[in-house]
């Protein structure tokens, strides 16, 4: 099979995972849809704010979940075969489950922002990527309670460690393909704090929510 090929089927795989949307599916559950409510944001710090830390926590693994699926059947199917390439296929079925997340088709294109998508991907990915990546997010999140910077930092943060590892020949993959790695994780970098440019706004303004995982709000 063309590698190209290989491409745009990691991306649909992604895709169709991705789109299976948690906190829509659990907030229907209760009776609600989750994006009428809160931020209007279909992910687990809104859930959390509306329907508690246990509801929040259930669709943070859910969302991470189906991306480490996706992840790992885009390697299953081509990576194995191709293992100089198996780490880009990874990193397309990735972009395809964070576009599926935040951008379902059947619910007008209105979902989350892939932040729990990006902690199923660093899962899947690559061992060397987790402790960084706890670090990146519970550092600042813990200092201040602000998912969102906790969130903009682990995207930042593991966008960074991977090109450190991919120069390091970590991944096994030839030059073209490692840029080709970095161009997609640093267009989903850019996507996710685009996703965040109103809690920017608010992080700037001092006027940004926080939340207390074991608060009761």
């Amino acid at each position: 099979m063309n590698t190209i090929v290989m491409r745009i089927l990691s991306v649909l795989i992604g895709y169709a995972f991705g789109s299976i949307q948690s906190a829509y599916l659990l907030g229907k559950t209760r009776g609600i849809d989750i994006r009428d409510y809160g931020s209007g944001n279909a992910g687990t710090t809104n859930t959390i704010r509306v329907l508690g830390t246990k509801a929040g926590i259930l669709v943070f693994f859910m969302d991470a979940f189906k991306c480490i699926f996706a992840v790992m059947a885009a390697w299953y199917l081509f990576g194995r075969s191709n293992p100089e390439m198996a780490y880009l296929f990874k990193s397309y079925a990735f972009a395809g489950c964070v576009l599926g997340h935040d951008y379902p088709f059947y619910m007008g294109f209105r979902g989350g922002k892939g932040v729990a998508c990006m902690a199923g991907f660093i899962c899947a990915y690559h061992w060397a990527l987790f402790p960084t990546a706890l670090i990146f997010f519970f550092v600042p999140y813990l200092l201040t309670h602000y998912v969102s910077l906790g969130s903009l930092c682990v995207y930042s943060g593991s966008f960074i460690m991977m090109i450190i590892l991919g120069q390091m020949g970590v991944f096994g993959a030839p030059q073209p393909v490692l840029n080709e790695i970095y161009i997609i994780q640093a267009l989903f970098t850019i996507l996710v704090f685009w996703k965040h440019r109103a809690n920017i706004g608010r992080l700037l303004s001092g006027k940004e929510s926080k939340t207390y995982l074991f608060k009761k709000k």
